[in-house]
């Protein structure tokens, strides 16, 4: 019987990632331009996206669009930070997609349908950056 490595040689130079690290890179640069081509439809004001009265979180969809260009900007450079091996990736890989999560919790009443599946993928994310460094430190 034989055991797979927890390590993988990616990148040059060297570097190791280990398979959740890879596992949530490629999982960032899903979550990344997903939120990138929400941006883009809130700033465009596309008639994709409901608009509600009440809301707590009640911003036009301009900002909304600006928000989530942005955190989607920030999501594609941690899953590269994250895919090269990089020190920092890990953690800016949990501060954006804990952000994320949380913005796309607050633009559940203008788009559903989108924003649950991408809760999904960061809470994904978040496990998987955060499971294997709470196993390490056993």
């Amino acid at each position: 019987m034989t055991v797979a490595s927890d390590k993988t040689q990616h990148g040059h130079g060297g570097r190791t990632v280990d398979s959740a690290s890879l596992a949530a890179g490629i999982m960032l640069m899903l979550s990344g331009p997903l939120s990138i081509l929400m941006g883009a439809a809130g700033i465009a004001n596309d008639r994709l996206f409901a608009t509600s009265t009440g809301y707590a979180y009640n911003f036009g969809l301009t900002p909304w669009g600006i928000i989530h260009l942005v955190i989607g900007m920030v999501l594609v450079v941690a899953g590269f930070a994250l895919l090269a091996g990089m020190s920092w990736g890990r953690g800016a890989g949990v501060v954006a997609a804990g952000i994320s999560l949380i913005t796309q919790f607050m633009f559940v009443p203008y788009y559903p349908a989108w924003a649950i599946p991408v809760m999904a993928l960061d809470l994904l994310i978040l496990f998987a950056l955060t499971r294997s460094h709470i196993e390490r430190a056993r």
